[in-house]
């Protein structure tokens, strides 16, 4: 944690990706857009694109306005009908966007992601051409999960890292999630009076993330923890992150006034466009233990040699996600191996030279290059 005087601040910064979540968009009581709040928010934005700000938002509440319509107010849905009613609401979502922004004289432009749109390096930067085209046209990019064909293995589960993964994806400067709460607390105000509020945290550590609890039940699939989750990507990717009460009208005004928040500080060493995706991955497809020599030798720079691993973990092929973690089972970070997980569990604890023979061909030297990996701050 440091002083508030090193939060930024929202005026300065170039671009930026604001999450909305269904609880402030949508009347749960009657399922219908809060439209005087949407219409303020929609204002907010307006004056930011004045002031020279680019914007982009992450929308919930497409299943949420649906139910009404469909009779499926009050039981817990399947996973078919939470796709159906996907289809239906967001239809009723795309168009109160673009009406309420169409009222400032700006453009609504709706993008549907998956994990895999994000996780897949070549899809990633096809929707990242995408967003930046979007921006350069002055449209406002109202982007959502796409929850009419992704299923409940392949999802985000929360548009706080679907936000934190856009906000990787577009070189944001900021991601402002708009939420009941104005930001951390040392305990759950709501139950705890001693609860302090925390202005400004420097990096989210295993402490700050005990602050999140468990997730609230209810129509919101996110709770403290997975702003937390998504803090971490944004800040790995070099964007800075801030929780603000969005319950009143014209919540971005109120930020830009110094209304009460939490600002999360990127990281400064934040490396390639393409480190940056690597570090911000959420699917990853195995593990490689290292033991402590290995452990320091990546944390100086090297690349990761098979020698200095000790085990690996579940089925992957050469170029997928996976984490690295040290014996203790903690995330050094994670990399894009050279070989598939039959072929490191040959290779692991061998001396380089060794690697040919071992596979009967020639390939890297290395389990996973250096400019493959990222690294978690340490």
């Amino acid at each position: 944690m440091t002083s508030p005087a090193a939060a930024p601040h929202l005026a300065q910064l170039r671009r930026i990706v604001i999450k909305i979540g269904s609880a402030l968009l949508v009347d749960s009581a009657q399922a219908t857009l809060r439209t005087d709040w949407l219409r303020s928010v929609c204002e907010d934005i307006a004056n930011l694109r004045k002031a020279g700000t680019e914007v982009v938002v992450v929308s919930s509440g497409a299943i949420s306005l649906a139910r009404h319509q469909l009779g499926l107010m009050n039981r817990r849905l399947r996973l078919d009908e939470k796709q159906a009613l996907a289809t239906v609401g967001q239809i009723g979502l795309a168009q109160g966007w673009s009406t309420a922004l169409a009222e400032h004289g700006l453009v609504a432009g709706q993008l549907l992601l998956t994990p895999d749109d994000t996780e897949n390096r070549e899809r990633h930067l096809n929707a990242r051409a995408t967003l930046q085209t979007l921006i350069d046209l002055g449209c406002i990019p109202v982007i959502n999960e796409n929850d009419a064909i992704a299923t409940s293995e392949i999802r985000f589960g929360d548009n706080d890292r679907l936000g934190a993964r856009v906000a990787q994806m577009i070189e944001a400067d900021c991601l402002v999630l708009l939420s009941d709460i104005d930001g951390l607390y040392t305990a759950d105000p709501r139950t705890n009076p001693d609860a302090r509020h925390i202005p400004v945290i420097e990096q989210v550590t295993d402490e700050i993330m005990a602050m999140g609890g468990e997730p609230p039940p209810g129509y919101s699939s996110g709770g403290m923890r997975t702003k937390l989750m998504a803090a971490r990507i944004a800040n790995r990717a070099g964007a800075a992150m801030v929780i603000a009460a969005g319950q009143t009208q014209n919540p971005l005004q109120r930020l830009l006034d110094g209304g009460l928040c939490t600002w999360f500080l990127p990281q400064t060493d934040t490396g390639s466009a393409r480190k940056r995706w690597i570090g911000s991955s959420l699917h990853p497809k195995g593990v490689l233990i290292v033991d402590n020599g290995a452990r320091q030798a990546l944390i100086v720079g090297a690349s990761l040699l098979p020698a200095g691993v000790t085990a690996i973990d579940g089925y992957f092929e050469r170029g997928d996600l996976v984490l690295i973690k040290d014996e203790n089972g903690n995330t050094i970070g994670r990399g894009l191996p050279s070989y598939n997980a039959d072929e490191c569990r040959k290779l692991i604890g061998h001396r380089s030279a060794e690697m040919e023979q071992l596979l009967g061909y020639r390939g890297r030297d290395v389990l996973i290059h250096r400019d493959d990996l990222a690294l978690d701050q340490h």
